[in-house]
């Protein structure tokens, strides 16, 4: 948890207001979900965050819940509940935290500021585009430049565990490996699994699959399993829809790039921008989480982490200086009891107008203006206004 000084929090205010535009103006409604959450919520069989990255507590009586620690399942639930009879597809948007223990990364904080999109009711290609298309467009109206979205596609790799014939632990552990870039390790543990060397070998340039679409070129050559094949396929024409869009300059393929196997079902993509070693989003298809709750609903969407951005804004000297106020307004309320009105009057015509308190022991007006920056102060008395400037 962390406290936002005022600068801070006017810069996160500003992020959050110009993500809200785009989300809105591309079409996605807002939504808010509870804090809390029963935890059996995110007990599915596609649940992506373990018990141990949640906090608990006990409400009246004995049901577990948890502080919210993701928005997209809770969002799922209420597509296949109150909005299920609403025309599909469903292009819903939300800003907020998330809470959870995430034990490792560069700040290991426990509250995540997020915002994000959810689009649920489309399988096509084109409904993976368009996300990634305003994941790149919320990127550029908050004026973000040097960031890369990375694409990958889950189903080329279990195209390949399948042809292996491996699944349950080994799968995983070598999804973590793969996921990690970590080659030495990976071709230690392919040594041990009995399958042939073709399979070995495909597993081990996954790692490496990583750059433009040259990629999925390379990827076509390494198996014939249709599953991959038709991953690589479905990639290709996310590739095509984005760059008719004229936004593929900002896009790249990692095929090496393997989350979660329960979560996803397609597509994963992450944003990342230069000289900050973390994603600043994620992202991807999971068509199988509706279900959870009793509809066959296929969805994709992503999220931004907030407070990410707010940094990666500071290094790129994007921020913005918090205003100070217009002008200093000196009056006595309890002989001019007008000069409110004035006051109000001001404010109505968009003036930032700070109230002068006065102190024997403090400052006077013209140090106080000066201290704060405030370049203007308007005396007011007996119905009179003189006006000073700095």
């Amino acid at each position: 948890m962390q406290d936002s000084l005022p600068e801070e929090c006017y810069n996160h205010r500003k992020i959050e207001e110009k993500l809200r535009r785009v989300f809105f103006l591309s079409g996605y409604d807002e939504i808010d979900t509870p804090l809390f959450e029963y935890l059996d919520l995110f007990e599915g069989a596609t649940a992506s965050l373990k018990q141990e990255q949640m906090y608990k507590f006990f409400e009246p009586g004995s049901r577990i819940m948890v502080l919210r620690p993701d928005i997209t399942m809770p969002i799922a639930r209420i597509a296949a509940t109150k909005m299920k009879n609403h025309p599909m597809p469903l292009r819903l948007s939300y800003i907020g935290s998330v809470y959870r223990y995430e034990g490792r990364g560069h700040t290991r904080h426990r509250e995540i500021a997020q915002a994000g999109i959810e689009l649920l009711g489309s399988r096509k290609p084109e409904a993976d585009a368009e996300v990634i298309a305003v994941a790149i467009e919320s990127l550029l109206e908050l004026g973000l430049s040097n960031f890369q979205i990375d694409i990958g596609q889950v189903e080329f790799f279990k195209g390949l565990l399948e042809e292996a014939g491996l699944d349950g632990e080994k799968s995983e552990s070598l999804r973590h490996l793969i996921d990690q870039k970590n080659s030495l390790a990976l071709e230690m543990q392919l040594k041990e699994l009995a399958i042939d060397a073709d399979t070995k070998n495909n597993l081990l340039q996954l790692p490496m699959l990583f750059g433009g679409r040259e990629i999925i070129r390379s990827a076509m050559k390494l198996t014939k399993n249709e599953r991959s094949i038709e991953a690589l396929e479905n990639i290709d024409q996310i590739y095509k829809l984005i760059k008719g869009y004229g936004l593929s300059k900002y896009t790249a393929f990692d095929l090496g790039m393997i989350q979660s196997l329960n979560y996803y079902t397609g597509i994963i993509f992450r944003g990342m921008v230069k000289g900050m070693g973390y994603p600043i989003c994620g992202g991807g298809r999971y068509d199988t989480l509706v279900s959870e709750f009793g509809v066959d609903l296929p969805a994709t969407g992503f999220a931004l982490q907030t407070r990410q951005l707010l940094t990666a804004l500071e290094r790129q000297n994007k921020l913005s200086t918090l205003p100070v106020s217009d002008l200093l307004f000196v009056y006595d309320p309890i002989v001019d009891c007008e000069g409110y009105k004035v006051i109000q009057k001001l404010r109505s015509e968009g003036l930032r107008v700070e109230v002068f308190l006065s102190d024997e022991s403090g400052p006077s007006a013209e140090i106080l203006a000066e201290k704060k920056g405030i370049s203007k102060i308007i005396r007011y008395k007996a119905g009179k206004m003189e006006e000073i400037y700095l």
